[in-house]
């Protein structure tokens, strides 16, 4: 569940959702403070209920703005941060992929550390269009398969992958939150090419 950050060209890709043009683009040093506030509202609006409740209290904007620059600064080009953005710029989710980082590690498998949206947000293709562009991404890089951690008890976000061709592979960890022990469930899916 960390955040990583890295510089990487692209192509930004564009899709109408509800109300507004949205792009996808590799995201900027200028945009770690949205992409952070995005990042914890989401933590709290999601895990509540899930993460105990003092650990979210204690979650700032600020504070993983300031980690997360340091992380940005010294970025090894091996992970790639996107961002959808309005017609005016305007952060809207955040997602971030790599090489996967569990012990399968193999240049094949990629994996999506994190995606978050808005939560005013959430349900209008926001998270969808992220995750397209993810895809896109990780066959680019030559992933052959995208893997990701969500927390067992997060049924909306197990949905969300499971509709966008994601699968359990049975595969569990277990985090610690405030003393709580957590269990996250690994997802899995071939990465198409790209056309």
């Amino acid at each position: 569940m960390g955040w990583f950050a890295c510089k990487f060209r692209t192509v930004a890709q564009s899709v109408t959702h509800g109300v507004e043009m949205m792009s996808v683009r590799v995201m900027k040093e200028a945009d770690i403070a949205a992409v952070s506030a995005i990042r914890v509202a989401g933590w709290k609006a999601a895990y509540a209920g899930i993460v105990p409740q003092p650990y979210l209290d204690g979650m700032r904007a600020e504070k993983d703005a300031e980690r997360c620059r340091g992380r940005f600064a010294r970025s090894g080009g091996q992970v790639m941060d996107l961002v959808a953005v309005d017609d005016r710029s305007e952060v809207l989710g955040w997602a971030c992929l790599g090489p996967y980082r569990g012990t399968e590690a193999e240049h094949a498998l990629g994996e999506l550390y994190a995606l978050y949206v808005q939560p005013s947000l959430i349900g209008t293709g926001v998270g969808r269009t992220l995750l397209n562009a993810v895809n896109t991404h990780a066959a680019a890089r030559g992933f052959g398969t995208l893997l990701l951690w969500v927390f067992r008890n997060n049924l909306r976000a197990r949905r969300f992958y499971e509709l966008a061709g994601y699968s359990a592979d049975g595969a569990v960890q277990v985090d610690e939150y405030d003393g709580v022990l957590l269990s996250e469930v690994r997802y899995r899916r071939t990465v198409p090419d790209v056309i």
